[in-house]
């Protein structure tokens, strides 16, 4: 019987990465540390993970001497740093990319925010960054704009292993797989060894529920607020439905016979916003196999110190999924419309976060000049 609810979570086919990532973390051991004890097997970074790496410590003061010495531009700079992170955590997690034959040991990095609804700009800088970073455990992360979805295609199609990021709806999450599956196709056709791609999607989960608590607390009759902090879970286990049946169809299992992967779901923002709800809730919820859960150490510690793991709480959900956002229309709130807004305030966010790096940086080799 395995002994912590992270290690029955892995028994179960859940890989769970860390959303977060700093050269502290890497140089200390703690990396290698949450690997051995936390049944960790990738990480996931942002912007936002990058600028408050960079705002703390002094891990990256050599580098950025360095850079400030060599006349390195900011962008550049802040290019150079990401890469060397990522590709030290790489390293790290080599052992478990070769025990899991690439399915996990994975380490992302994500194309800068401003690109994301510039197709060729997020295809260039993604092979950019798949060059820098020079390790086959790598992933580069890819929002689910419209203007991304060719550019997760032709990413896939150069043979290289793509994260999709911010996917708030089943409708755009259905337009990611067939993106994924389209970039697989050119790859085959290009000679590629389709064995070496991976994918995930990551489906946000307690963003969804934000927002729409928001609304129904503004109706604020018991019907609408009984159906409070049900939606994110309910719209990820609908994912989990659309990518059973979707890698079930004949495009996608001809793809899977000829070596690919499936492209598995990924559950991100699992950290709860709400104090009053269970903090490994979009953990414990979404337990099922062939899925990666994303967590901030927060939730990570949570997970290992009092998570209850029942088992496979997805499959036969879906129809009582439906119910909660049928539910939700009926009282007015509009499903599409959130998750519209949620991809345009995540790309917004991101974009502050950017910017808030670039500063931080701009400073730093400001003053070490």
């Amino acid at each position: 019987m395995t002994s912590t609810p992270t290690a029955q979570l892995s028994a179960l086919g859940v890989s769970i990465w860390l959303d977060d990532l700093s050269r502290d973390r890497i140089s200390s051991g703690g990396l290698a540390a949450i690997i051995a004890d936390r049944d960790v097997v990738g990480v996931t970074t942002n912007p936002t993970i990058f600028a408050a790496a960079l705002a703390t410590g002094t891990t990256y003061d050599d580098q950025i001497r360095d850079l400030a010495a060599a006349g390195v531009d900011v962008t550049d700079a802040v290019f150079e740093i990401t890469t060397d992170d990522v590709a030290a955590a790489s390293d790290i997690f080599a052992p478990v990319y070769a025990a899991t034959a690439g399915r996990d040991g994975r380490v992302s990095i994500e194309v800068e925010p401003g690109l994301a609804h510039d197709a060729a700009g997020t295809i260039e800088q993604a092979r950019q960054l798949w060059a820098k970073v020079d390790r086959p455990n790598a992933m580069i992360k890819i929002p689910a704009t419209l203007e991304g979805l060719e550019a997760i295609t032709e990413t896939i199609g150069a043979g290289i292993s793509v994260n999709v990021t911010l996917i708030f709806s089943l409708e755009r999450y259905r337009a990611v797989i067939d993106a994924y599956l389209a970039g697989l196709e050119k790859a085959r056709d290009a000679g590629h060894d389709l064995a070496s791609i991976h994918s995930v999607a990551s489906f946000f989960v307690s963003r969804v529920d934000s927002e729409i608590d928001k609304r129904l607390e503004a109706i604020g009759t018991p019907e609408a607020l009984a159906l409070k902090s049900k939606a994110g879970i309910a719209n990820a286990r609908l994912a989990y439905e659309l990518f059973e049946q979707a890698f079930a169809e004949p495009r996608a299992t001809a793809l899977l016979e000829a070596g690919g992967n499936a492209q598995r779901p990924l559950w991100a923002s699992t950290g709860v916003k709400d104090p009053a709800l269970p903090d490994t809730l979009y953990v414990t919820a979404l337990a099922v196999g062939d899925t990666v859960n994303t967590m901030p150490e927060k939730t990570l510690e949570a997970t290992f110190d009092h998570a209850v793991v029942t088992g496979d709480e997805v499959s036969g959900s879906y129809d009582a999924s439906r119910a909660v956002l049928a539910a939700l229309e009926e009282q007015g709130v509009s499903i599409a419309e959130v998750t519209a807004l949620l991809e345009k305030e995540g790309v917004e966010k991101f974009i502050v976060s950017w910017n808030e790096l670039l500063d931080t940086v701009s400073a730093a080799l400001e003053a070490a000049k």
